[in-house]
């Protein structure tokens, strides 16, 4: 049976009159419980949940951290990655192809001052979803965007590709940036089904395959002024603003690492044998498997462990001005940045030990489990913990700042 879900108006109203943490975790549990049951299968079929992804941003999940009277449910950033370690345990591809929406809301909440801002959380009450990428794969070590924007009757014209359009395959809005005659860069965001957009289903990495994070191709696609932002040039108080962006990939993380916990318990219970040396009857006794999840339930613990106290650091830089958000600021990427190394660690770590609870059998493909690994592997490369590390320990060192690349 195909399931049905209401219409965006019908849902707007609850949101603006009472939307709540609670309310929308009750009402994506089930649709939590179904990506979970289905996302291994899913991901060898390559069939994107879209249904799924629908409930979820229509139960208002991307509204959890917007204030109450923006139309939100009010949440603390604790609440966020509360919401988003338990979609990253369900199906860590869905989690992921929702960031761009979620750090859409954070900039609405964290930005009195955002461009364009009541037009962002008009779409945003209506329960539309965003991706965006300033990516391409002719970009050079840099990051340099070779997309074109020119002046063309009253308005602009765009053309490139980007790549790593994550959760565009769901989005209603993308956006992305490209580059004037001038060299000014030019921001925008336009509706994913404007003429000369094109969205791929192209990304073809080990993991996280269902994210569509493929390529966007932008051909002759018209681009209104009241579309378009620029950079401002004055330095912001607190410059470390992709901070929220890896604290939200060190959720996923987290989620990975329950997932692994999940079903290395459940495998145990229900499928595992002990070997013939076993000293136990059952592998629910085995002494060896007891310790391993324990192991794996350590992990599983740390990554959430930090990233809940992350949530917490970046709470508390909010309406800090001047100086002390500069200091704040620095501090609680540099706080992140540990976060998203426990996180990488955990979630690998306990991915491989999930295979230590059981025998040949609990590699076969049908059970999937390898795809935890690769999952998270897949999200680490993203963000090279290793400069994290060194970064890291250079401030602490010598109290030498994190650089404000967005990777921070």
């Amino acid at each position: 049976m195909t399931a049905v879900y209401p219409e965006h108006e019908s849902i707007e109203a609850t949101s603006v009159s009472g939307l709540t943490v609670a309310g929308i975790r009750a009402a994506v549990r089930p649709v939590l419980r179904r990506l979970g049951d289905t996302a291994g299968a899913r991901e060898k079929a390559r069939d994107y949940a879209f249904g799924e992804v629908r409930a979820l941003a229509d139960a208002g999940i991307v509204l959890v951290g917007v204030a109450r009277e923006d139309g939100g449910a009010g949440g603390s950033l604790r609440d966020v990655a509360d919401v988003v370690i338990e979609v990253a345990r369900a199906d860590s591809s869905v989690a992921q192809a929702l960031r761009s929406s979620f750090l859409v809301a954070e900039q609405v909440s964290s930005r009195p001052d955002l461009p364009h801002r009541d037009v962002i959380l008009t779409r945003l009450r209506n329960r539309d979803l965003f991706a965006g990428t300033s990516n391409e794969r002719t970009g050079g070590a840099s990051g340099q965007v070779n997309a074109t924007a020119r002046r063309e009757g009253g308005g602009w014209v765009v053309d490139g590709e980007k790549y790593y359009s994550t959760g565009g395959l769901y989005a209603s809005w993308f956006s992305s940036q490209a580059l004037a005659e001038d060299g000014t860069v030019v921001r925008f965001t336009v509706p994913v089904d404007r003429p000369g957009v094109e969205r791929l289903d192209d990304f073809d990495a080990v993991g996280q395959r269902l994210t569509a994070s493929g390529t966007t191709r932008l051909t002759n696609v018209r681009v209104s002024d009241d579309e378009v932002t620029f950079p401002d040039r004055a330095q912001p108080d607190n410059p470390w603003t992709g901070s929220f962006a890896q604290f939200y990939l060190a959720a996923i993380q987290a989620g990975v690492a329950a997932r692994a916990l999940d079903d290395a318990v459940g495998y145990v219970r229900e499928k595992a044998r002990p070997i013939k040396h076993s000293s136990a009857d059952t592998s629910v006794e085995d002494p060896y498997v007891r310790q391993t999840i324990g192991q794996i339930a350590g992990r599983a613990q740390a990554a959430r462990a930090v990233v809940l106290l992350a949530a917490e650091t970046l709470e508390d830089v909010r309406g800090l001005t001047g100086p002390a958000a500069r200091t704040a600021g620095a501090a609680a990427a540099v706080h992140v940045a540990h976060a998203s190394a426990i996180a990488i660690e955990s979630a690998l770590e306990a991915a491989e030990l999930l295979f230590d609870v059981g025998g040949g059998s609990i590699t076969n493909r049908d059970l999937g489990f390898d795809r935890h690994w690769r999952n998270a592997r897949t999200a680490a490369n993203h963000n090279p913990r290793q400069w994290k590390q060194a970064i890291a320990g250079a401030y602490h060192l010598t109290g030498e700042e994190p650089p404000t690349t967005g990777l921070f």
